[in-house]
């Protein structure tokens, strides 16, 4: 059962991806989701939102030659999970998904929904533990 409460944040320039990704998304039964194509959006979201985005789904040639998208949301506390997709492009090492690791690159042209699937049980899984934290 997917916790609707979860924030997920797209980032990618191509509204055509960011449709098809928020309904993977949609599909699953998320619907808190933030749609941006550009990088400062994205980072004005993530730096002066209220609460942490559980999820941000990114499209790795969006930041290309400006930032260092790995390393931003590796010590980002407003980001729980990251996914960066098409990584090939801008030579990312890949990191397929599993549990340990805060933060995915996918060499896929745009995350297929195997892959949020996945992802989504290792981010539903770490937000019912926060939770269960909270409450005892």
């Amino acid at each position: 059962m997917p916790n609707k409460a979860l924030r997920i944040l797209i980032a990618d320039e191509q509204h055509f991806h960011r449709m098809i990704i928020e309904r993977l998304f949609n599909q699953l039964g998320y619907y808190r989701v933030a749609p941006v194509q550009s990088l400062a959006p994205m980072l004005t979201l993530i730096e002066y939102g209220c609460e942490p985005f559980d999820l941000v789904v990114v499209n790795a040639a969006l930041a290309a030659g400006e930032l260092d998208v790995f390393g931003y949301f590796l010590d980002n506390r407003q980001v729980r999970h990251a996914l960066i997709f098409d990584g090939q492009r801008v030579q990312l090492p890949l990191i397929p998904v599993c549990e340990q690791q805060k933060i995915q690159v996918s060499h896929a042209a745009l995350p297929d929904l195997q892959c949020i699937q996945t992802l989504m049980t290792i981010v539903d899984s770490s937000s019912r533990e926060r939770y269960q934290r909270y409450v005892s």
